[in-house]
């Protein structure tokens, strides 16, 4: 779960893409990553060195996930709007490489999303970004009814208000501007934890070669 995490954090939108950048054995990389195979310390090093973790942290779960280096900063994941069809909110998947300022009550997970578009009216405009805490854990009562970050089993991130389904373990995920998905698998879901105007997001974001 930590080497797909790394991965996602990094940008890299599937495990094919990070496995053919790196160029590391497709096979080798999708079973460590998907647990069915455990890669050594030395395998280790170079995964952490490709998508810039703690090698600690990725191979035996010890201290943070960033180097101390990039302490006090937390990447921006992707971008959040709406697709060609306008009727779904959802991350592109591709890290920018820039980096903003934890936010207040944030941690080390900490995570933004910038919003492209105007598909959010009310939540959040053009340009302003969007904190969230990459916990990766279970929807929580406490979440019902609100707007919260969401990962579903077909590997799309949304932004999505959080009612219940027809079920258990589904969910019927509310669009902000368009029709509501309905019974939805959930893998994680995440509170928004801070969102940021467009005049102050342009001020606290800074670039990976800055």
């Amino acid at each position: 779960m930590r080497l797909r995490q790394a991965r996602q954090d990094r940008g890299y939108e599937t495990a094919a893409m990070a496995a053919e950048e790196n160029g590391w054995n497709r096979f080798t990389y999708f079973a460590n990553e998907n647990g069915n195979a455990a890669f050594s310390y030395r395998r280790a090093k170079e995964y952490a060195q490709a998508f810039k973790v703690r090698l600690e942290w990725l191979y035996d779960a010890s201290g943070p996930m960033k180097p101390a280096a990039e302490g006090g900063l937390v990447p921006i994941i992707g971008a959040v709007g709406a697709d060609p069809e306008g009727v779904v909110l959802l991350a592109l998947g591709q890290g920018s490489n820039d980096f903003v300022p934890i936010p207040p009550g944030g941690s080390e997970l900490s995570r933004a999303l910038r919003v492209a578009g105007h598909s959010m009216p009310g939540l959040a405009d053009d340009g302003a970004l969007i904190y969230f805490e990459y916990q990766q854990t279970p929807p929580t009562p406490d979440m019902l009814g609100q707007v919260v970050v969401v990962e579903l089993d077909t590997d799309e991130v949304l932004v999505k208000r959080l009612l219940r389904g027809s079920k258990a373990g589904r969910y019927d995920l509310e669009s902000l501007a368009g029709p509501t998905r309905r019974d939805a698998k959930i893998r994680w879901a995440a509170h928004i934890t801070a969102i940021i105007p467009p005049w102050q997001a342009r001020r606290i974001i800074q670039a990976a070669s800055a």
